[in-house]
Protein backbone atom coordinates (compact mmCIF):
# COMPACT_ATOMS: atom_id res chain seq x y z
CA UNK A 1 0.00 0.00 0.00
CA UNK A 2 1.16 3.45 -0.51
CA UNK A 3 0.17 5.37 2.34
CA UNK A 4 -0.46 9.26 2.21
CA UNK A 5 -3.05 9.65 5.14
CA UNK A 6 -0.23 10.53 7.77
CA UNK A 7 -2.64 13.80 8.93
CA UNK A 8 -4.97 11.78 9.66
CA UNK A 9 -2.94 8.95 11.44
CA UNK A 10 0.76 7.72 10.56
CA UNK A 11 -0.34 4.08 9.56
CA UNK A 12 3.74 3.18 9.22
CA UNK A 13 5.91 3.55 12.84
CA UNK A 14 9.23 2.95 13.50
CA UNK A 15 10.31 -0.92 14.62
CA UNK A 16 10.98 0.53 18.43
CA UNK A 17 7.16 1.59 19.06
CA UNK A 18 5.76 -1.71 18.07
CA UNK A 19 8.47 -3.39 19.90
CA UNK A 20 8.11 -0.51 23.42
CA UNK A 21 4.39 -1.40 23.64
CA UNK A 22 4.47 -4.95 23.58
CA UNK A 23 7.51 -5.25 25.76
CA UNK A 24 5.13 -2.84 28.14
CA UNK A 25 2.19 -5.25 27.89
CA UNK A 26 5.02 -7.72 29.57
CA UNK A 27 6.55 -5.89 32.28
CA UNK A 28 4.47 -2.92 33.18
CA UNK A 29 1.58 -2.99 35.87
CA UNK A 30 -0.36 0.53 36.90
CA UNK A 31 2.34 3.52 37.55
CA UNK A 32 2.18 4.95 41.04
CA UNK A 33 -0.31 2.26 42.18
CA UNK A 34 2.57 0.13 43.89
CA UNK A 35 6.24 -0.47 45.75
CA UNK A 36 6.57 -3.73 43.52
CA UNK A 37 8.64 -4.24 40.37
CA UNK A 38 6.07 -4.11 37.51
CA UNK A 39 4.31 -0.99 38.70
CA UNK A 40 8.03 0.52 39.36
CA UNK A 41 9.03 0.07 35.79
CA UNK A 42 5.65 1.44 34.74
CA UNK A 43 6.48 4.77 36.64
CA UNK A 44 9.86 4.56 35.47
CA UNK A 45 8.52 4.61 31.83
CA UNK A 46 6.04 7.27 32.22
CA UNK A 47 8.45 9.65 33.67
CA UNK A 48 10.71 8.92 30.65
CA UNK A 49 8.05 9.90 28.01
CA UNK A 50 7.44 13.28 29.87
CA UNK A 51 11.45 13.78 30.13
CA UNK A 52 11.34 13.10 26.26
CA UNK A 53 8.51 15.91 26.09
CA UNK A 54 10.29 18.35 27.62
CA UNK A 55 13.27 17.71 25.65
CA UNK A 56 11.17 18.46 22.51
CA UNK A 57 8.50 21.42 23.40
CA UNK A 58 10.60 23.42 26.11
CA UNK A 59 8.84 22.70 29.10
CA UNK A 60 8.98 20.79 32.52
CA UNK A 61 8.31 16.92 33.07
CA UNK A 62 5.25 18.43 35.47
CA UNK A 63 3.10 19.87 32.77
CA UNK A 64 3.21 17.41 30.34
CA UNK A 65 -0.35 15.56 31.08
CA UNK A 66 -0.74 12.44 28.97
CA UNK A 67 -4.52 12.25 27.49
CA UNK A 68 -6.13 9.83 25.10
CA UNK A 69 -5.86 11.97 21.95
CA UNK A 70 -5.60 15.93 21.03
CA UNK A 71 -9.60 15.80 21.40
CA UNK A 72 -9.33 15.16 24.74
CA UNK A 73 -6.63 17.17 25.45
CA UNK A 74 -8.36 20.45 23.91
CA UNK A 75 -11.70 19.55 25.81
CA UNK A 76 -9.46 19.88 29.34
CA UNK A 77 -8.22 22.90 27.83
CA UNK A 78 -11.48 24.45 26.46
CA UNK A 79 -13.25 23.82 29.79
CA UNK A 80 -10.78 24.72 31.85
CA UNK A 81 -10.51 28.78 30.11
CA UNK A 82 -14.30 28.65 29.12
CA UNK A 83 -17.39 28.85 30.44
CA UNK A 84 -20.75 29.13 29.02
CA UNK A 85 -21.74 31.75 26.83
CA UNK A 86 -17.99 33.21 26.79
CA UNK A 87 -16.51 34.90 23.96
CA UNK A 88 -13.88 33.10 21.89
CA UNK A 89 -11.79 33.96 19.11
CA UNK A 90 -10.54 31.15 16.68
CA UNK A 91 -8.92 30.67 13.29
CA UNK A 92 -10.33 30.19 10.01
CA UNK A 93 -8.88 27.03 9.81
CA UNK A 94 -10.10 25.03 13.08
CA UNK A 95 -10.52 21.66 13.80
CA UNK A 96 -14.45 20.58 14.85
CA UNK A 97 -12.20 19.12 17.95
CA UNK A 98 -12.28 22.87 18.92
CA UNK A 99 -15.67 24.18 17.24
CA UNK A 100 -17.44 21.55 19.01
CA UNK A 101 -16.82 22.08 22.41
CA UNK A 102 -16.68 25.93 21.80
CA UNK A 103 -20.55 25.17 20.36
CA UNK A 104 -21.35 22.74 23.02
CA UNK A 105 -20.67 25.41 25.91
CA UNK A 106 -22.87 27.97 23.66
CA UNK A 107 -19.83 30.30 23.37
CA UNK A 108 -19.33 33.67 21.32
CA UNK A 109 -16.87 32.68 18.75
CA UNK A 110 -15.60 35.15 16.54
CA UNK A 111 -13.83 33.68 13.74
CA UNK A 112 -10.45 35.47 12.50
CA UNK A 113 -8.31 35.13 9.13
CA UNK A 114 -10.14 33.09 6.51
CA UNK A 115 -7.24 33.94 3.85
CA UNK A 116 -5.34 30.69 3.11
CA UNK A 117 -1.78 31.05 3.09
CA UNK A 118 -1.09 34.11 4.54
CA UNK A 119 0.52 35.07 8.00
CA UNK A 120 -0.33 38.51 7.09
CA UNK A 121 -4.21 38.26 7.28
CA UNK A 122 -4.48 36.16 10.70
CA UNK A 123 -2.55 38.16 12.14
CA UNK A 124 -3.70 41.36 11.22
CA UNK A 125 -7.55 39.88 11.88
CA UNK A 126 -6.42 38.20 15.24
CA UNK A 127 -4.90 41.55 16.14
CA UNK A 128 -8.34 43.34 15.33
CA UNK A 129 -10.55 40.32 17.12
CA UNK A 130 -8.39 40.38 20.67
CA UNK A 131 -9.59 42.53 23.31
CA UNK A 132 -8.93 41.91 27.24
CA UNK A 133 -12.75 40.70 27.51
CA UNK A 134 -12.14 37.95 25.19
CA UNK A 135 -11.91 34.52 27.27
CA UNK A 136 -9.55 32.81 25.34
CA UNK A 137 -7.87 32.46 22.01
CA UNK A 138 -7.12 28.85 20.56
CA UNK A 139 -5.43 28.69 17.13
CA UNK A 140 -4.31 25.38 14.86
CA UNK A 141 -0.58 25.76 14.35
CA UNK A 142 -0.79 23.70 10.95
CA UNK A 143 -4.40 23.72 9.47
CA UNK A 144 -5.02 19.46 8.74
CA UNK A 145 -6.71 20.04 5.36
CA UNK A 146 -4.41 22.41 3.84
CA UNK A 147 -1.00 22.37 6.00
CA UNK A 148 -0.79 26.17 6.08
CA UNK A 149 1.35 27.21 8.78
CA UNK A 150 -0.56 29.84 11.09
CA UNK A 151 1.75 32.46 12.89
CA UNK A 152 1.04 30.69 16.39
CA UNK A 153 4.19 32.47 18.32
CA UNK A 154 3.01 35.97 16.78
CA UNK A 155 -0.63 35.16 17.88
CA UNK A 156 0.60 34.16 21.35
CA UNK A 157 2.59 37.24 21.47
CA UNK A 158 -0.72 39.59 21.08
CA UNK A 159 -2.50 37.22 23.40
CA UNK A 160 0.43 37.45 26.11
CA UNK A 161 0.21 41.62 25.55
CA UNK A 162 -3.24 42.19 25.76
CA UNK A 163 -3.74 39.11 29.04
CA UNK A 164 -6.15 36.40 27.57
CA UNK A 165 -5.38 33.31 27.89
CA UNK A 166 -3.82 31.07 24.49
CA UNK A 167 -4.63 27.70 23.49
CA UNK A 168 -2.84 25.77 19.98
CA UNK A 169 -3.50 22.62 18.71
CA UNK A 170 -0.42 21.17 17.86
CA UNK A 171 -2.12 17.80 16.01
CA UNK A 172 -0.26 18.42 12.37
CA UNK A 173 2.99 20.53 13.99
CA UNK A 174 4.26 18.39 16.56
CA UNK A 175 7.30 15.95 15.47
CA UNK A 176 7.33 18.29 11.77
CA UNK A 177 7.48 21.57 13.20
CA UNK A 178 9.57 23.27 16.85
CA UNK A 179 6.77 23.18 19.20
CA UNK A 180 7.48 25.20 22.19
CA UNK A 181 5.27 25.85 25.18
CA UNK A 182 7.36 28.44 26.22
CA UNK A 183 8.24 30.62 22.74
CA UNK A 184 4.26 30.45 21.66
CA UNK A 185 3.31 32.04 24.97
CA UNK A 186 0.63 29.50 25.50
CA UNK A 187 -1.26 28.18 28.46
CA UNK A 188 -2.25 25.09 27.02
CA UNK A 189 -0.58 23.42 23.83
CA UNK A 190 -2.72 19.96 22.56
CA UNK A 191 -1.41 16.84 20.42
CA UNK A 192 -1.74 13.81 19.47
CA UNK A 193 0.57 10.50 19.93
CA UNK A 194 -0.17 8.84 16.70
CA UNK A 195 0.20 11.78 13.62
CA UNK A 196 3.25 13.27 13.91
CA UNK A 197 4.68 11.87 16.74
CA UNK A 198 4.80 8.13 15.70
CA UNK A 199 3.13 7.22 18.69
CA UNK A 200 0.01 4.30 19.25
CA UNK A 201 -3.66 5.61 18.73
CA UNK A 202 -5.25 5.99 22.18
CA UNK A 203 -2.36 8.93 23.06
CA UNK A 204 -2.02 12.41 23.19
CA UNK A 205 -0.32 15.21 25.25
CA UNK A 206 -1.28 18.63 26.76
CA UNK A 207 1.38 20.99 27.61
CA UNK A 208 0.39 22.71 30.56
CA UNK A 209 1.42 25.99 31.52
CA UNK A 210 -1.47 26.48 34.14
CA UNK A 211 -3.58 24.35 36.42
CA UNK A 212 -5.77 23.21 34.23
CA UNK A 213 -9.76 21.79 35.24
CA UNK A 214 -9.99 18.11 35.33
CA UNK A 215 -12.33 16.54 32.46
CA UNK A 216 -12.35 13.66 34.66
CA UNK A 217 -12.63 12.83 38.25
CA UNK A 218 -11.18 9.41 39.87
CA UNK A 219 -7.78 7.77 41.35
CA UNK A 220 -4.20 9.43 40.61
CA UNK A 221 -2.59 7.01 42.97
CA UNK A 222 -1.68 10.47 45.15
CA UNK A 223 -3.79 12.51 47.97
CA UNK A 224 -5.90 9.30 48.32
CA UNK A 225 -7.43 10.83 51.26
CA UNK A 226 -9.02 13.28 49.72
CA UNK A 227 -12.07 13.46 47.90
CA UNK A 228 -11.15 16.37 45.75
CA UNK A 229 -8.42 15.75 42.59
CA UNK A 230 -4.88 17.03 43.62
CA UNK A 231 -4.05 20.61 43.15
CA UNK A 232 -0.83 19.69 40.82
CA UNK A 233 -0.03 18.70 38.06
CA UNK A 234 -0.04 16.29 35.76
CA UNK A 235 -2.12 14.17 38.68
CA UNK A 236 -4.98 16.50 38.21
CA UNK A 237 -5.78 15.71 34.74
CA UNK A 238 -4.59 12.40 34.85
CA UNK A 239 -7.73 10.14 36.65
CA UNK A 240 -7.66 6.35 36.15
CA UNK A 241 -4.98 3.96 35.11
CA UNK A 242 -3.07 5.41 32.39
CA UNK A 243 -2.56 3.64 29.09
CA UNK A 244 1.04 2.41 29.67
CA UNK A 245 1.85 0.12 26.27
CA UNK A 246 0.75 3.45 24.50
CA UNK A 247 2.75 5.63 26.07
CA UNK A 248 5.90 4.11 25.78
CA UNK A 249 5.07 3.77 22.38
CA UNK A 250 4.73 7.14 22.03
CA UNK A 251 8.61 7.67 24.30
CA UNK A 252 9.66 6.11 21.71
CA UNK A 253 7.88 7.77 18.69
CA UNK A 254 9.10 11.06 20.00
CA UNK A 255 12.46 9.27 20.70
CA UNK A 256 12.63 8.69 16.78
CA UNK A 257 11.16 12.25 15.93
CA UNK A 258 14.42 13.49 18.00
CA UNK A 259 17.05 11.28 16.53
CA UNK A 260 15.45 12.41 13.06
CA UNK A 261 15.07 16.24 13.91
CA UNK A 262 11.94 18.24 12.91
CA UNK A 263 13.86 20.29 10.57
CA UNK A 264 14.70 16.82 8.00
CA UNK A 265 11.29 15.40 8.51
CA UNK A 266 9.80 18.94 7.40
CA UNK A 267 12.11 19.10 4.33
CA UNK A 268 11.63 15.15 3.63
CA UNK A 269 7.47 15.72 3.91
CA UNK A 270 7.28 19.03 1.72
CA UNK A 271 9.69 17.74 -1.12
CA UNK A 272 7.98 15.17 -1.55
CA UNK A 273 4.36 17.43 -1.76
CA UNK A 274 6.17 19.37 -4.17
CA UNK A 275 6.43 16.62 -6.67
CA UNK A 276 3.21 15.48 -6.22
CA UNK A 277 1.91 19.26 -6.85
CA UNK A 278 4.10 19.08 -10.25
CA UNK A 279 2.40 15.86 -10.80
CA UNK A 280 -1.20 17.40 -10.28
CA UNK A 281 -0.32 20.45 -12.40
CA UNK A 282 1.02 17.84 -15.33
CA UNK A 283 -2.44 16.49 -14.93
CA UNK A 284 -4.00 19.18 -15.42
CA UNK A 285 -5.90 19.42 -12.08
CA UNK A 286 -6.85 23.30 -11.68
CA UNK A 287 -7.54 23.36 -7.79
CA UNK A 288 -4.50 22.40 -6.47
CA UNK A 289 -3.90 24.41 -2.85
CA UNK A 290 0.07 24.98 -2.68
CA UNK A 291 2.46 27.74 -1.14
CA UNK A 292 5.95 28.24 -0.44
CA UNK A 293 7.81 26.35 2.21
CA UNK A 294 7.42 29.20 4.79
CA UNK A 295 3.91 28.69 5.58
CA UNK A 296 2.99 24.91 4.33
CA UNK A 297 4.32 21.91 5.71
CA UNK A 298 4.22 18.19 3.91
CA UNK A 299 0.64 18.38 3.24
CA UNK A 300 -1.22 19.02 0.16
CA UNK A 301 -5.12 19.44 -1.35
CA UNK A 302 -6.86 19.51 -4.92
CA UNK A 303 -10.27 19.26 -6.29
CA UNK A 304 -10.37 16.07 -8.44
CA UNK A 305 -12.82 15.61 -11.59
CA UNK A 306 -15.03 13.75 -9.88
CA UNK A 307 -17.01 13.39 -6.47
CA UNK A 308 -13.55 13.49 -4.00
CA UNK A 309 -14.56 10.56 -1.94
CA UNK A 310 -15.41 8.46 -5.10
CA UNK A 311 -11.88 9.66 -6.16
CA UNK A 312 -10.52 8.53 -2.64
CA UNK A 313 -12.27 5.17 -2.68
CA UNK A 314 -11.73 3.99 -6.20
CA UNK A 315 -7.71 4.66 -5.34
CA UNK A 316 -8.19 2.78 -2.18
CA UNK A 317 -9.15 0.09 -4.45
CA UNK A 318 -6.39 0.42 -6.06
CA UNK A 319 -3.67 0.73 -2.99
CA UNK A 320 -3.42 3.76 -2.53
CA UNK A 321 -4.91 5.48 0.96
CA UNK A 322 -5.93 9.09 0.94
CA UNK A 323 -8.34 11.21 2.70
CA UNK A 324 -11.35 13.10 0.90
CA UNK A 325 -14.00 15.28 2.22
CA UNK A 326 -14.09 18.25 4.55
CA UNK A 327 -11.72 15.99 7.22
CA UNK A 328 -13.69 16.98 9.81
CA UNK A 329 -12.67 20.70 9.15
CA UNK A 330 -15.76 23.10 7.88
CA UNK A 331 -14.42 26.22 8.59
CA UNK A 332 -10.83 25.16 6.49
CA UNK A 333 -13.15 24.63 3.94
CA UNK A 334 -15.27 27.42 4.10
CA UNK A 335 -12.27 29.87 4.31
CA UNK A 336 -10.95 27.74 1.21
CA UNK A 337 -13.84 28.04 -0.87
CA UNK A 338 -14.30 24.28 -0.89
CA UNK A 339 -16.94 23.67 1.71
CA UNK A 340 -19.08 22.40 -1.23
CA UNK A 341 -16.43 20.11 -2.77
CA UNK A 342 -14.49 18.93 -0.48
CA UNK A 343 -10.94 18.14 -1.16
CA UNK A 344 -8.93 15.34 -1.74
CA UNK A 345 -5.70 15.34 0.56
CA UNK A 346 -2.19 13.42 0.00
CA UNK A 347 0.17 13.64 3.66
CA UNK A 348 3.16 11.86 2.91
CA UNK A 349 5.69 11.16 6.15
CA UNK A 350 9.31 9.92 6.40
CA UNK A 351 8.52 6.22 5.26
CA UNK A 352 7.13 7.43 2.07
CA UNK A 353 9.49 7.32 -1.00
CA UNK A 354 9.26 9.29 -4.29
CA UNK A 355 9.52 5.58 -5.66
CA UNK A 356 6.39 5.10 -4.75
CA UNK A 357 4.51 8.36 -6.70
CA UNK A 358 4.56 7.12 -10.00
CA UNK A 359 2.35 5.01 -8.95
CA UNK A 360 -0.49 7.75 -8.11
CA UNK A 361 0.58 9.60 -11.36
CA UNK A 362 -0.63 6.26 -13.40
CA UNK A 363 -3.95 6.05 -11.68
CA UNK A 364 -4.59 9.32 -12.25
CA UNK A 365 -3.81 9.60 -16.01
CA UNK A 366 -5.38 6.81 -17.05
CA UNK A 367 -8.37 7.75 -18.82
CA UNK A 368 -10.72 5.03 -17.07
CA UNK A 369 -8.04 3.63 -14.35
CA UNK A 370 -10.38 2.16 -11.38
CA UNK A 371 -12.55 -0.43 -13.82
CA UNK A 372 -11.56 -3.85 -11.99
CA UNK A 373 -9.80 -6.30 -13.90
CA UNK A 374 -7.81 -3.32 -16.15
Amino acid sequence: MMYLDNAATSFLKPNSVRKAVNVAMIQCASPGRGGYLPAMEASRKVLQCRQMAEKLFSCSAEQVVFTSNATHALNVAIRTLVREGDSVVISGFEHNAVLRPLTALHANITVAGRKLFSQEDTLNAFADAITPQIACVICTHVSNVFGYILPVKEIGKLCRERGVPFVVDASQSAGILPVSLEDFSADFIAMPGHKGLYGPQGTGLLLCNRLPNPLLYGGTGSLSANAEMPDFLPDRAEAGTANVPGICGLMKGMEFVSQMGTERIFHHERNLCKKLYKMLCDLGYEQVFFADDSVQTGVLSFVPREDCELCAQRLGERGIAVRAGLHCAPLAHESAGTIETGTVRLSPSVFTTTEQLPLLYRLLHEKNPFELGK
